[in-house]
């Protein structure tokens, strides 16, 4: 596919070098998302760990999905006094790059990016792979439903960097 192409669906190979682009917009993402809104910087170093998730991390796993857009989940450790709120999403343009863009999404140069967030009924010190895990086992919310369907890659933190998590 061509950095110009439109198309609903990338099939093009998703590549550590597209993840790493994932993590640094992700990090942006989170610091921006701290200085807008100082009563969440209580979250700031709760974050478990970050990560593709859904069609994307699908596509990462078996190269036949394809990429309709790019859902990128941070997991933080909840606060007891100040949740991560439930229902922000975040929305950004991936860039030029070979997996093109999506009709839909005029103004844009390549994928949209949808950054979300969920805080899970963890400590600070938990391990963050089992955190996920479970929560997506346990598959109690809507969201964690649509999330076990499909995959999830680790982004962040960088020791971890490309893990499949899920599906187990």
């Amino acid at each position: 596919m061509a950095y110009d192409d439109v198309a609903e669906r990338s099939y093009e190979p998703l590549t550590e070098d597209h993840l790493r682009r994932l993590a640094e917009l992700a990090y942006e993402d989170h610091a921006e998302l701290m200085r807008r809104h100082p009563h969440l910087r209580v979250l700031r170093d709760r974050v478990l760990l970050t990560a593709l998730c859904q069609g994307g991390a699908l596509h990462w796993v078996d190269g036949k999905n394809g990429v309709k857009d790019l859902d990128v989940f941070t997991f933080y450790a909840r606060h007891p006094e100040q949740p991560y709120p439930p229902r922000r999403r975040k929305c950004r343009d991936f860039g030029a790059s070979d997996l093109g863009r999506h009709p839909a999404d005029v103004g844009h140069s390549g994928r949209r990016i949808d950054f979300m967030g969920k805080d899970l009924d963890v400590p600070v010190d938990a391990d963050p792979v089992d955190a996920v895990r479970s929560y997506l086992r346990g598959r109690r919310t809507r969201t964690a439903w649509h999330l076990s369907r499909k995959a999830v890659v680790v982004i962040d933190p960088n020791h971890l960097f490309g893990h499949v998590i899920w599906p187990e």
